[in-house]
């Protein structure tokens, strides 16, 4: 993605590291402010994974790119993760992580990405997690399509201006729940 003129920033780990069954995973758990991309410029699959990946790992240090992306694109091959009506959850569970790491995306144009409803893809819900935390990603994966099922939301996602009314707009709504 080249140089960046401001300090690479380190974000510790998720807060919750250890889920149990009795945790209700939320969102601000996950999900920091600066893990929001508002308008990605890939127009293709892969460039869009890359974009997002690269973004996390600028931010996250310990994650390991290459890994991830791997990862990543093998869940694809398995079937697309976008679900339709403009959304894609794009997950992988990964060795080397200490905890889960969710990122946000916004395509304005669209993006092809083999969705479900054959629709482009606008939203983007990016899932890491460690390879042991089955049961914590399968809840975050959930918690994520359970929120994005309102048609409302969604528009509310596009139509937000910056990566502040994004975040605020995706916190308000995981806290109704």
């Amino acid at each position: 993605m080249g140089s960046r003129k401001w300090e690479r920033k380190y974000f510790s780990t998720p807060y919750l590291l250890l889920p149990t069954p009795h945790i209700l995973m939320r969102l601000v758990n996950v999900l920091n402010q600066d893990c929001i991309i508002p308008n990605l410029k890939g127009s293709e699959k892969r460039e869009v994974l890359e974009e997002m990946v690269e973004e996390l790992a600028f931010k996250f240090g310990d994650v390991d790119r290459e890994k991830l992306l791997e990862a990543l694109l093998e869940r694809e091959k398995l079937g697309s993760t976008g679900i339709g009506y403009g959304v894609a959850i794009p997950h992988a569970r990964v060795k080397g992580l200490n905890g889960i790491i969710v990122f946000f995306s916004r395509s304005l144009k669209g993006v092809e990405f083999q969705a479900m409803d054959e629709r482009p893809t606008h939203l983007f819900f990016l899932i890491a997690a460690p390879e042991d935390y089955i049961a914590a990603h399968l809840k975050i994966l959930a918690r994520i399509s359970r929120l994005l099922k309102d048609a409302a939301f969604r528009k509310k996602l596009m139509e937000a201006s910056a990566q502040e009314e994004i975040y605020q707009a995706i916190m308000e709504e995981d806290s109704k729940f």
